[in-house]
């Protein structure tokens, strides 16, 4: 076999390997799942009334302000899930580290990036998981999406680009931790960023200065581009740089992950 077929060979066995440990050991899979769940009925429930009354085109306090909240939070529900299936990531590859696992793996005859692409499919599986779960809690919530069949398969590619850009940024973070304490702490700032974006209220409401970084930062344009899918809506611009800034992220966070992975491995 070829060089690449036995690399691919080896990241189903990894795939396999990650996939066996989500059903052994549930807990962070039940806790990166049921999270963004948590979070809709907090925000839906307790802060909807009022929060869904302040969108622009006015509805009243109380249930009519809940059902609209309802509409604008989903989307940046589902890109947070995508974010903590990815702080997941982090967690599981500081584990293996610290375990020994990835030294064990030096000295058997596989290819040393299936030990990275294992990680990496096994999170967006996850994602997936996490990200269907919540449409599924909105939907039961009332949440009507707007979106046609076409619609639905860009989401689909785009969230599923969403989770490999963020899953190989916190591969990166996790192969630099010394500790799974510290590579469950690093990626902490990215959950800030859709509150800092147009995720929780519009950008528009915002103070100038924090106005500004909200409209430039990539939460913004990732969570505006679900939310114009879903409705089927979505804005050719915002998408354009949606998809640019998971590039963006995806290969930094590839080309990171495998100079800290060589050097794991070689040191």
């Amino acid at each position: 076999m070829s060089a690449a077929t036995l690399a691919a060979a080896d990241s189903a066995t990894m795939l396999r390997r990650y996939l066996l440990r989500m059903r052994r050991y549930p807990s962070l899979t039940v806790l990166l799942v049921g999270m963004p769940v948590l979070l809709l009925l907090l925000f839906v429930h307790v802060f909807g009334g009022t929060l869904g009354a302040g969108l622009p085109g006015g509805a009243l306090p109380g249930a009519d302000g809940r059902g609209r909240y309802l509409d604008f939070v989903t989307p940046a529900l589902v890109v947070a899930a995508a974010i903590g299936a990815a702080q997941g990531t982090a967690i599981s590859v500081a584990m293996d580290r610290t375990t020994g696992i990835v030294a064990r793996f030096r000295t058997m005859a596989i290819s040393p990036v299936s030990v990275l692409a294992g990680h990496v499919l096994g999170s967006v599986v996850q994602s997936v998981l996490a990200m269907g779960v919540l449409l599924v809690a909105a939907v039961a919530l009332g949440y009507r999406p707007g979106a046609g069949f076409a619609g639905w398969v860009a989401l689909a590619g785009f969230l599923v680009l969403l989770s490999l850009a963020l899953t190989w940024l916190c591969l990166a973070l996790g192969l630099l931790s010394d500790s799974v304490e510290t590579a469950s702490n690093l990626p902490m700032p990215l959950l800030l960023l859709p509150f800092l974006g147009s995720g929780f209220v519009p950008v528009e409401s915002m103070p100038a200065g924090l106005r500004w970084f909200a409209a430039h930062q990539p939460a913004t344009p990732v969570i505006e581009t679900v939310r114009g899918l879903l409705d089927g809506r979505a804005d050719a611009g915002t998408a354009a740089t949606a998809v640019a800034w998971c590039a963006v992220l995806a290969l930094a966070g590839w080309a990171w992950s495998l100079r800290l992975f060589r050097r794991t491995t070689t040191g």
